[in-house]
């Protein structure tokens, strides 16, 4: 979707003030708008890129945000208060919608992407809702980000770095996430025998972003996040027959139907893991 007019005239002003804060590096259009899924309802997430050894000041990012926000005090934070990945910025309701601003970590961007060119990821289930916050979302900030203000081609190079998916990552994802999804699905079968509605439907839930997961690597994207991780599966090359309707079968379940649910996510492990070519090995026989 397009930017509206009077959002674009938001996003410039705001840009304009944001850039003449000492220590600011860089700035971005972040979320939905930069990967052309937002909707009239899609808030204007901003990133705002720092070098750790020279912080920009809290009070003048908050004097921008209170300058535009719409008749209250808006939401905003130090740096990590948020959490280690995520990091902190601002919440802001506007005339025009909602804007976010977005704290964004030069140096720990940089040190992500230069692990996962070797193969190394993490995922921290308790920053965000539902299934936490992968480090290769970093990555896919990176990629998809539109560049508002760039001096000295901060986010181009980096661009530039990931602009081929690394293929050491794209085995580690594959293999790490289909191995917790076999485990988790071996472990599925035990609870729903003894109908354990609260632990079967968990290890469905997390097996399924398991699969998730590998299948965005499969397809070397770079995953934004949980939201619409579906829909973009489904407009991918490698994915299983009937994905979204299979994944709402298999998540929608009941006492005296989870034992099936289990006996379906085996079927959609099985087909993810086949993509692989033998590539996925198990890491011990269950």
């Amino acid at each position: 979707m397009k930017i509206p007019v009077h959002k674009q005239k938001l996003l410039d002003d705001i840009t304009d003030e944001l850039k003449l804060i000492d220590g600011v590096k860089a700035i971005v259009l972040g979320g939905s708008y930069a990967v052309g899924l937002a909707t009239e309802s899609s808030d204007l997430d901003i990133g705002i890129y720092y070098s750790a050894q020279h912080l920009f000041d809290i009070k003048e990012i908050k004097r921008v945000a209170e300058k535009y926000a719409d008749n209250e005090q808006p939401t905003v934070t130090g740096f990590y208060e948020w959490g280690p990945w995520v990091n902190g910025g601002a919440w802001i309701n506007t005339p025009s919608g909602e804007v976010d601003f977005l704290y964004k970590n030069i140096d720990q961007i940089t040190q992500t992407i230069d692990n996962a060119k070797k193969g190394i990821w993490e995922n921290n289930y308790e920053q965000q809702p539902p299934y936490g916050f992968s480090s290769v979302i970093f990555l896919a900030e990176t990629h998809y980000s539109i560049p508002l203000y760039d001096p000295n081609d901060v986010i181009e190079t980096m661009k530039e770095s990931i602009k081929q998916y690394p293929q050491k990552l794209k085995h580690s994802v594959i293999q790490q996430s289909l191995w917790s999804a076999e485990f988790t699905i071996w472990q599925a079968e035990k609870f729903a025998l003894k109908a354990d509605i609260y632990n079967t439907v968990g290890c469905l839930t997390r097996a399924m972003n398991n699969i998730v997961s590998a299948l965005f690597a499969l397809n070397e994207i770079y995953p934004m996040g949980d939201k619409r991780a579906i829909e973009l599966i489904e407009q991918a090359k490698v994915k299983p027959v009937n994905l979204t309707s299979r994944v709402s079968d298999i998540l929608c379940c009941g006492k005296n139907s989870l034992e099936h649910n289990v006996e379906q996510i085996k079927c959609l492990f099985n087909e993810t893991a086949g993509f692989t070519n033998g590539q996925y090995k198990p890491y011990y026989e269950l």
